[in-house]
């Protein structure tokens, strides 16, 4: 890979074909995929019915200019927006998670006329843009984490709610790997103070969507209802499409003040087509429902290691969004661990600075699969004992 910008690690480079949860490298050995590629394919790889229709597609229109449309693009956004559960509203089709987010946090800017936005801290927002450097003067930070839940509320003394324009939420803490849910007291707590100062709403559900965390959206976990959804990731199911789901109030607002957005595969035929190929599918095959049950499988088995490996210091989950923390004085690192499932044929994705061995398999998994990963980890862990914890 001499010619390839090294901008991450690249760990391996012979992959060649992908069946549901199952990757085959140049040499025919088989891996268990539990990242579902980067989070995205939330029904395995080389879903033939997702395949099928994109084939379709190419053979018809793949690409029109943004001043040109297809069906595709408004039937799209009404699967889109049924699944936020908006009656109605508007969307548009982009290509990036990273994209979907900025759009939706310049909307609240831009409508709010307030100089800073609220979000958790370690949430990741995005690549680039203003949500992804978050610079002081225009993001105010939120730091729960370890926090008591009686002194869950100290966290928003002082906020200076007159400048919050918004709340920028991430339901799963999920971008940056660390897969811990924000407690419900203090998103009701935030939302009440917002929304008393006119405020917006803007969720970014490119990771915790799609049926990530066992419901269509990380956010039907919470009680409220956002301005703004922005979706990627499992939308294409590996495919590059995202989506920017908004309220007609919102809508209704951008477009009186003259809002003007364009790129280059906007609401693209081929984008769009994909993206209600996954939506028909995760409805009609109740994926969704079988990644909740698959889910807590999956948990109790890890909660059943951390029982029996005191290396282990938490196990947490919602639906197929999981992971499990090593303790850091327990002789064994959250990145040796991922070196060795890989040698054991397991994907798995790791947090550094969390010590933290993160899932995110796809939906359609087998059970057979979790059931051998789990004996493997049981394994691993077994190999490197830590004294019991008081």
């Amino acid at each position: 890979m001499k010619h390839i910008l090294r901008c991450h690690d690249i760990v391996k480079t012979d992959f060649v074909r992908g069946e549901n949860c199952t990757l085959y490298d140049a040499h025919g050995r088989a891996y268990t995929d539990l990242e579902s590629g980067i989070w995205c394919t939330v029904l395995g790889h080389g879903h033939p019915r997702i395949n099928a229709r994109m084939k379709a597609q190419i053979d018809q229109i793949a690409h029109l200019g943004t001043r040109y449309t297809s069906h595709l693009a408004e039937e799209a956004a009404v699967e889109v927006l049924e699944t936020i559960g908006y009656d109605d509203g508007a969307c548009t089709l982009l290509s990036s998670g990273s994209e979907a987010v900025e759009f939706g946090i310049q909307a609240a800017r831009r409508l709010t006329n307030r100089p800073r936005l609220l979000t958790f801290a370690e949430s990741y927002l995005g690549a680039y843009g203003s949500g992804g450097r978050k610079p002081e003067d225009e993001w105010i930070i939120v730091d729960w984490h370890d926090r008591e839940r009686a002194d869950l509320l100290d966290t928003l003394e002082g906020v200076p709610w007159d400048e919050v324009g918004g709340f920028v939420f991430e339901p799963g803490g999920s971008g940056s790997a660390h897969v811990k849910f924000p407690p419900s007291e203090l998103v009701d707590a935030i939302m009440e103070r917002v929304r008393a100062n006119a405020g917006l709403v803007v969720v970014n559900e490119v990771t915790t969507g799609m049926g990530r965390t066992g419901e269509w959206f990380g956010f039907h976990h919470y009680d409220l209802r956002p301005d703004v959804v922005a979706i990627g990731k499992g939308l294409g199911n590996g495919y590059p499409v995202s989506a920017v789901g908004m309220t007609r109030s919102l809508v209704d607002a951008l477009e009186s003040d003259g809002l003007h957005y364009a790129q280059s595969h906007q609401n693209d035929p081929l984008g769009c087509a994909v993206a209600l190929e996954v939506i028909a599918e995760l409805g009609e095959g109740d994926w969704i429902a079988r990644g909740r049950e698959m889910g807590a499988f999956f948990l109790k088995g890890l909660r059943d290691l951390q029982a029996g490996h005191p290396v282990v210091k938490d196990v947490r989950g919602r639906g197929m969004l999981l992971g499990l923390e090593l303790h850091s004085d327990g002789g064994l690192s959250a990145m040796e661990l991922y070196g060795r499932l890989l040698d054991q044929g397991f994907l798995v994705g790791y947090y550094a600075a969390g010590n933290l061995i993160r899932l995110d398999p796809a939906l359609t998994i087998d059970k057979r699969d979790i059931e051998r990963f789990l004996a493997a980890l049981d394994r691993l862990l077994a190999s490197r004992r830590m004294p019991a914890v008081d």
